[in-house]
């Protein structure tokens, strides 16, 4: 039996919580932004020393549900969207504000592509580990976060605000890998864009997966 293979496998059982959350910050700080069509990046950027914390939003879900339906897309939101990225200093002030607006109610991390009306209005992209399809197996018996265990998971938290206003089953749609060319961009543009349409599924994701075709089926 060679030795080396096994003394591999050996070394990968030994990797404790701590270095898997190591290997999380490293992820999360090397992720590269992608600049907003004038050039410029917003958000965090790579390097950072910082982890998202877990936040629990100030504003009552109840409110930003409310809220949502105004900024449904349409013909006006698709124009101003439209016309923002036509003009690369009014796009990189609007969001600017979007951050800062955003960043103060939810902690977002501006990754383009906004989870929120599926996450009880929690965002996921505020977990240190960024996971958007439920809590690690960290979490505390208490649902306090593995890495800022001051703070309750976002995901304890997503539950806790969809189950208030009986939208729990949105939280079993699977989302989708995002797509990190649009980091620091504005998602509510996206929104208004219709680039929003698929982030998650219309249910677990069981029955609506794409279905592969054996190699000798034809399209």
């Amino acid at each position: 039996m060679r030795i080396q293979p096994l003394l591999a496998a050996i070394r990968r059982e030994r990797v404790h919580h701590g270095e898997e959350v190591e290997m999380t910050r490293r992820s999360t700080q090397s992720r590269v932004a992608t600049p907003a069509p004038d050039g410029s990046v917003t958000g965090e950027v790579p390097g950072s020393t910082l982890w998202p914390r877990p936040t629990t939003p100030p504003t009552s879900a109840r409110a930003l549900y409310r809220l949502h339906r105004l900024l449904e897309p349409n013909r006006g939101y698709a124009r101003l969207a439209r016309w923002l990225e036509a003009h690369p200093r009014a796009y990189r002030a609007f969001t600017r504000t979007e951050e800062k607006v955003k960043g103060h109610t939810f902690n977002c991390q501006m990754c383009g592509q906004c989870a929120l009306p599926a996450t009880g209005y929690a965002c996921p992209m505020s977990c240190p580990k960024q996971l958007r399809n439920g809590p690690c197996g960290g979490v505390s018996a208490e649902g306090m976060c593995e890495v800022y265990p001051e703070e309750p998971c976002v995901w304890v938290v997503a539950y806790e605000r969809a189950e208030q206003e009986g939208r729990e089953a949105d939280l079993t749609l699977l989302q989708r890998p995002i797509d990190h060319r649009q980091w620091g961009r504005s998602s509510w543009v996206n929104y208004w864009q219709g680039r929003d349409d698929r982030l998650w599924t219309e249910d677990d994701g069981r029955t609506s997966s794409p279905r592969v075709r054996a190699a000798d089926e034809t399209a």
